[in-house]
C-alpha cells in the first residue's frame, strides 16, 4: 500500500487532537486506528466510506465521520471516500441507483413524456423515492463489500510482492 504517499494528504493527528472544537470527542479522538494506516482500519475505511457515498443527503461526511469513530476504521479516508460523489458524478450514480432500484423491485421505467424539470420531479417523488433509496442502499452494500474485500486483496497482494523483492535481494 502506498503509505507514504497517504500519509503525506492527512492531516496531522497531534494537531487535530489540540483542536478545542474537538475536545468533546474526549479519548476516542486518540484511538490509533483512527489515523493509522494498517490493513483493518483502511478496509474498514473503505467500506464505510463507500457505503455513506450512496447515502442521499447533504451529511455524508459526518456519517461516515460517526460511522469510522464507532467501527474504528481510519477517520481521513472513510471522509474522504464520501466525495466520490460530488456534483459531477452524482447525478448519473444517482439515477443509476434508480434504475437499479427499479429493476430490483420489478417496475419499469417511467413513461417517456417526462419533463426534466424541478416540478415535475417534486410531483412524482413519491413514485421515484422508493426505488431510488432502495437501488441506493443496494449499490451501497454492494460497493461496501467490494471496497472491503478488493483493499484486503490489494493490500495482502502488496505486501506479498514486498516480500518476494526482499527474498530476491
Amino acid at each position: 500500500m502506498p503509505k507514504k504517499l497517504i500519509k503525506k494528504y492527512m492531516p496531522d493527528p497531534e494537531k487535530l487532537k489540540q483542536q478545542k472544537s474537538l475536545q468533546f470527542l474526549g479519548d476516542r479522538l486518540h484511538e490509533p486506528n483512527l489515523w493509522h494506516l494498517n490493513r483493518r482500519s483502511v478496509s474498514l475505511a473503505f467500506a464505510i466510506g463507500l457505503f455513506a457515498a450512496w447515502i442521499p443527503t447533504p451529511g455524508q461526511m459526518a456519517i461516515a465521520a460517526v460511522a469510522a469513530f464507532y467501527f474504528r476504521a481510519n477517520l481521513p479516508i472513510s471522509v474522504a471516500l464520501v466525495w466520490i460523489t460530488n456534483p459531477l458524478t452524482m447525478p448519473p450514480m444517482f439515477y443509476f441507483a434508480y434504475i437499479v432500484g427499479l429493476q430490483s423491485l420489478g417496475q419499469s421505467l417511467p413513461d417517456d413524456d417526462f419533463e426534466f424539470s424541478l416540478e415535475s420531479i417534486l410531483s412524482s417523488l413519491g413514485e421515484i423515492g422508493g426505488p431510488f433509496l432502495f437501488g441506493c442502499l443496494i449499490l451501497g452494500i454492494i460497493s461496501s463489500i467490494i471496497g472491503y474485500f478488493g483493499i484486503r486483496l490489494f493490500w495482502r497482494y502488496h505486501v506479498n510482492s514486498q516480500w518476494n523483492r526482499r527474498k530476491k535481494r
